[in-house]
């Protein structure tokens, strides 16, 4: 059966390219949701249309699905290799990280005797865009949010 889905051919249509450039310029995994928000402000897309494309680029091994802790399935491109990933705290966006901070190499036997094949890892925080609005913030005004949100409790 996957013989016959590999004799078809990619309908390059506007919306596909839109979302495979979505995808491919993304700073890191996006949900179908994201997906579509971005395609549709650069062309007429609807989020059916975005599904399929989305499941034809899987299956066609263009993209890779990437469940983080949260445990929606979000894409990103498959060519990228290994990278982990960070999610902002305040915004929800997912950043990849082009770094990997754990030097544990395959094969390595942890104690217990777990043999190690691969990790994959994401980091939670701050992400740079937040951090610069949050020093942005004045001091007073903050008092002020802090102060109503009290006396509305």
């Amino acid at each position: 059966m996957s013989e016959v889905k590999a004799n078809i051919p990619k309908r390059n249509t506007v919306q596909r390219k839109t979302v495979e450039h979505v995808i491919n310029d993304a700073e890191g995994p996006l949900t179908v949701q994201e997906i579509h928000e971005h395609a549709n402000a650069k062309c007429d897309v609807g989020i059916a249309t975005v599904y399929r494309i989305v499941k034809a680029l899987h299956e066609g091994g263009d993209i890779k699905c990437v469940v983080l802790p949260d445990g929606q399935n979000r894409y990103e491109a498959a060519h990228l290799g290994h990278h982990h990933h960070f999610r902002c705290r305040v915004c929800q966006r997912v950043f990849d990280l082009h770094i990997c901070p754990v030097s544990l190499p395959e094969g390595t036997t942890l104690p217990g005797g777990f043999l190690v094949d691969g990790h994959e890892l994401t980091l939670f925080g701050t992400c740079p865009d937040c951090a610069a609005k949050a020093d942005e913030v004045d001091p007073v005004e903050a008092m002020n949010v802090i102060e109503t949100d009290s006396n509305n409790e």
